[in-house]
């Protein structure tokens, strides 16, 4: 899915907002409008952290943002590697245990924002991006 951001926040605007937390705030207005329900932002426990936990219907949904704000050659999506998500799996268990979720669906999305220098940014919420093992 594409979505297009209006009124949000540009390059060369002023805003002195990390990137990060800037591509979460659009990230957070998309799944938003996709029908997710934001349950926590920027969960941490000791194992690490995930910056949205959602639930989409019955699932519940662990969603990393990765924000850009020029070309450099990649799509962020791609900077998911196997390592961040053998991490966001353990923080993802953590958590489910911890709420006592347990026979609970599950499912690791990843929303990539790109950042233009003229218009509204680019977004991409990736389903299912990957799965428990990591792949």
């Amino acid at each position: 899915m594409t979505v297009g951001e209006t009124g949000s926040v540009k390059r060369g605007d002023g805003d002195r907002r990390p990137l990060g937390t800037r591509g979460e705030e659009v990230a957070c207005s998309a799944l938003k409008r996709a029908g997710y329900r934001l349950l926590e932002r920027n969960y941490r426990c000791p194992l690490g952290e995930i910056d949205i936990i959602a639930r989409q219907g019955r699932t519940i949904v662990f969603v990393e943002v990765k924000s850009e704000s020029g070309p450099r050659g990649i799509l962020p999506k791609d900077r998911v590697d196997e390592r961040k998500q053998r991490k966001m799996v353990h923080v993802a268990q953590f958590f489910l245990k911890g709420k006592r979720l347990r026979d609970v669906s599950a499912r690791f999305d990843v929303v990539q924002v790109m950042f233009q220098e003229d218009g509204p940014p680019w977004v991409e919420i990736i389903v299912n991006a990957f799965d428990a093992q990591g792949s």
